[in-house]
């Protein structure tokens, strides 16, 4: 991008103070940061989604758990790693995510040892539900996405949706495994290995998270001085002047009824990476069958997600000068996001996939069931990039992980609930088919909201 980037990178407060610089590469050191946002994205929601459907039968079955006990951690962790991103979101904005990161990759590795060693419910929910919670919130999607949305403006769609590869990863690469280590060495061992590969793979890349480019002499996306100055960055320069603080976006109506959109959007997937392999083995197919549905989905939610983002970008480039140029106007238009009919469209795809799984598995049409997690992997693909470049377009990115951490406890009604809820019906009522056609209609309600949205005042 005509930019130079470090290799050994000093304290912010070191160069701020005119005692060290950092030493120039040709890479953008941005890029860098997306490669770290994969691999911990891949630990911190493998461990935390993809780990629990695999484990959910051979740990309620020895310890005599109701599928419903099963589901409190993870229903517990919602408002866990709510409070969690609430309290570190400013923090992020004025220290960057390094140090929230190693913190967390510690946590999570020692929660997941001391799983192996459950016994009672109760260990179980504070271990699951509160430490482990703790530490992937401390290097999970908040503290990763806020950094690189300080760090890209112009890129923003492709460099979160390219670090958001790894969260589908952790479908493909890490339901399998905890299956085969689970089947091959026990739930309890498979606990510990988790812990361990946490700690191993988790640990190097927390370590190269930095703050924001402009702390080292850079520009967002890349761009020299020479660039900046030719006005190439005029975007960047909006975003960066025209951010909302914590306390404005909270007084706006489009703060709310993003949380409101976007927690029917996501209910979805909080629930199908539980639920999947229990609903699918209960109708009858075995738990590889079960497990590959999983990467079924994941697939294309993985090579999706470069694909929307470089629609999401394409678009935010094509909007009107007066939306995109802090220099032409101070007062910002109520316009529409040029993104947010490929959101509308994402949770559309998401509820009409869910509505063809329910129904394929009632008729008992496993290539049905294939095509719908399929098309649902679609759908999912443009979750994570969709919502991070829609709350970054609406508030800026200045102050955007207190934004986005205010966000969380009113999220945690809808993602903490809903896995429980689905649990606590199929209980009740032995199957999980209508609960699921519930979310499945929440999504396409979403898709809708989604579209009838309007930034708030800005300037």
């Amino acid at each position: 991008m005509g930019s130079e980037s470090v290799v050994v990178l000093p304290s912010t407060q070191a160069i701020r103070s005119g005692l060290a610089r950092p030493r120039a590469t040709p890479i953008y050191f941005g890029y860098w940061l997306i490669a770290g946002a994969f691999a911990t994205q891949f630990v911190s929601v493998g461990i935390t989604n993809y780990a629990a459907g695999p484990f959910l039968t051979p740990m309620t079955q020895e310890l005599g758990w109701t599928y419903a006990e099963f589901t409190i951690p993870r229903s517990l962790g919602g408002f866990v790693m709510a409070l969690t991103g609430f309290f570190i979101g400013t923090w992020v904005d004025r220290l960057g995510g390094r140090r929230f990161m190693i913190g967390g990759v510690l946590t999570s590795a020692a929660a997941l040892w001391l799983l192996g060693a459950t016994t009672t419910l109760l260990e179980w929910i504070l271990l699951n539900g509160v430490l482990l919670t703790v530490g992937a919130a401390m290097f999970g999607n908040l503290v990763v996405n806020v950094t690189l949305a300080k760090w890209f403006v112009e890129l923003r769609g492709r460099a979160v949706a390219i670090a958001a590869m790894g969260v589908s990863f952790g479908g493909i690469g890490g339901t399998p495994v905890f299956i085969w280590l689970i089947d091959a060495w026990g739930w309890r061992s498979a606990w510990e290995a988790l812990g361990a590969a946490t700690l191993v793979l988790g640990l190097p890349f927390a370590l190269i998270m930095r703050r924001a480019p402009e702390d080292y002499g850079l520009h967002p996306d890349g761009h020299s001085a020479d660039e900046v100055a030719a006005g190439r960055a005029a975007l960047a320069e909006a975003d960066y002047a025209d951010s909302l603080t914590r306390r404005q976006a909270l007084r706006s109506s489009a703060f709310h009824l993003l949380v409101l959109a976007f927690g029917l959007f996501i209910i979805n997937i909080s629930v199908m990476l539980l639920q999947t392999v229990p609903y699918i083995t209960e109708a009858g197919y075995g738990r590889t069958t079960a497990a590959m549905m999983i990467v079924i989905t994941s697939v294309p939610a993985m090579l999706a997600k470069p694909i929307w983002g470089h629609f999401i970008d394409r678009l935010a480039a094509r909007a009107p000068i007066a939306q995109r140029q802090h220099a032409a106007s101070r007062a910002s238009t109520r316009r529409r996001s040029s993104v947010q009919p490929l959101a509308a469209l994402g949770a559309a795809l998401a509820g009409a996939a869910l509505l063809a799984i329910v129904a394929s598995v009632v008729a008992g049409s496993l290539p049905g069931i294939y095509a719908g997690f399929f098309l649902l992997g679609v759908g999912w693909g443009g979750m994570i990039p969709l919502q991070e470049v829609i709350w970054a377009s609406f508030f800026g990115r200045r102050h955007l992980g207190a934004v986005r951490s205010a966000a969380l406890p009113f999220s945690l009604i809808f993602g903490a609930g809903a896995p429980l809820l689905v649990s606590l019906y199929r209980d009740a009522v032995g199957s999980y088919d209508g609960a699921l056609l519930v979310v499945a209609i929440a999504n396409l309600a979403a898709a809708a909201l989604i579209l009838a949205i309007r930034p708030p005042r800005r300037g």
